[in-house]
């Protein structure tokens, strides 16, 4: 496995792991703004709405920091390139 596969694959762990809080918090967050599943009582929806919206970029960057590297190894398993 070249260097390059090992960055990869070390990124979508990584990024992965940095996913689940990130969208626990995005949802928690939604949730929270609209009052809905229980959550109006985590914090108020001024508060909840200026968090949501501070997370749209670093969620979209952990995606494609992760989507990409994974399907280049999807790629590279699936021997469509070497």
């Amino acid at each position: 496995m070249g260097i390059f596969n090992v960055i990869c694959l070390r990124l979508v762990r990584w990024t992965g792991w940095l996913l689940l809080p990130a969208v626990l918090a995005f949802f928690l967050t939604g949730w929270a703004m609209t009052g809905r599943h229980g959550m109006a009582g985590l914090t108020d929806e001024r508060t909840a709405l200026a968090l949501h919206r501070l997370m749209h970029v670093p969620l979209a960057a952990l995606v494609v920091l992760h989507v990409l590297p994974s399907a280049y190894l999807a790629v590279v398993r699936w021997k469509w390139i070497r």
